[in-house]
């Protein structure tokens, strides 16, 4: 049964018609096996919303880490990286000084942004975002389309930040977790808001790498030092049997298992991280070495970092030089983000 607050907020917001998300889902293109994209064709007609205001009070970045920059070894050669997705060739990368968060942004603070705007996700102004089949209730999942190619994934009516697994669910016990079911333009205005941007992808992977030259994780070359998991992945048979050896089926709290050598968590797994760059297969060819800032255009931007449903069987791209893309409009349950901030 829907409340009343669910009611009053439906009334506002767009909801796509089983036609339009049939076509959006039959057009759907998958940026890799974990992830999923609306498709860029749809041009749904999306409710007008306030713009968030930036609070000036907001841009102290005394809480963020600050970063001072400098050269690094950007991408790989390595053989289990995917070269499709452009990660290599391996390049000598600068970058200056800048701040950047620690941990994901969280559902308690995403909620404080929602608060103090009224700013409405593209989730709910579409209706419905995707959800992991495991997570749905049976009876949800009857009533959900699954996508061509991915069946593991549904687009579940209703589901967005605040009800993750749609109509029914609720983050009650999850504030401290990432906040989910943000597309990138979501991710943009709580940024404006918070007085803080995107990171640039090489922004990113420098922070991500915590100091290492050319390590497959952000602490070091061996998955489990010592039989100790160090992130929140995929266990078992991916799709069908996750033995939760981390501790984790879903997100993990955004605080949770060891940070790099600069203090930032979950960099690996847990939940795809959306950086500002618009994506490109060929741009670490041909791009600058100085601050780069990805291809001037694009149809997907930059994710990063991997996420809970990442493993090393299907999708190997919880290694910090692995990439990923999707629509700016897209919003999964395993996508969210960080903030940086200039220096």
């Amino acid at each position: 049964m829907m409340t009343k607050e669910q009611d009053e907020k439906g009334k506002g917001c767009f909801m796509a018609t089983e036609n339009e998300k049939t076509r959006a889902l039959k057009e759907t293109e998958m940026s890799c096996c974990c992830s999923v994209s609306r498709a860029s064709e749809e041009q749904l007609i999306h409710h007008a919303v306030r713009e968030p205001k930036i609070m000036q009070e907001s841009r102290d970045h005394s809480h963020m880490i600050y970063l001072e920059g400098g050269s690094y070894f950007m991408g790989t050669n390595s053989k289990e990286g995917f070269p499709s997705d452009g990660e290599g060739p391996v390049r000598k990368v600068t970058v200056d000084p800048f701040y950047i968060d620690a941990c994901t942004v969280t559902n308690a603070q995403f909620a404080q942004f929602i608060e103090a705007t009224g700013y409405i996700t593209e989730a709910e102004r579409f209706g419905w975002s995707f959800v992991f089949y495991s997570f749905v209730p049976k009876k949800v999942a009857h009533a959900s389309h699954a996508v061509r190619g991915t069946p593991w994934w549904l687009a579940v009516e209703g589901a967005y930040w605040k009800c993750p697994e749609g109509l029914g669910s609720s983050i009650e016990e999850r504030l401290a977790h990432p906040v989910i079911h943000v597309s990138w333009n979501d991710a943009m205005a709580y940024c404006r808001w918070a007085g803080k941007r995107l990171p640039t992808e090489a922004e990113w992977e420098f922070a991500a790498r915590g100091g290492l030259e050319q390590k497959r994780y952000p602490w070091g070359d061996e998955l489990t030092p010592g039989g100790e998991h160090r992130c929140n992945i995929w266990q078992g048979e991916f799709p069908k049997t996750n033995t939760l050896e981390d501790g984790y089926a879903g997100t993990a709290p955004a605080r949770s298992f060891l940070p790099n050598g600069f203090g930032l968590y979950n960099v690996s797994g847990n939940v795809w991280e959306w950086c500002s760059d618009w994506f490109s297969r060929s741009i670490h060819r041909r791009g600058g070495r100085q601050n780069p800032r990805g291809a001037e255009n694009g149809t997907s931007r930059v994710v990063r970092g991997g996420s809970y449903l990442c493993h090393h069987s299907y999708c190997n791209r919880y290694r910090v030089a692995a990439r990923s893309a999707n629509t700016p409009d897209s919003s999964t349950g395993n996508m969210g983000f960080r903030c940086a901030a200039d220096a």
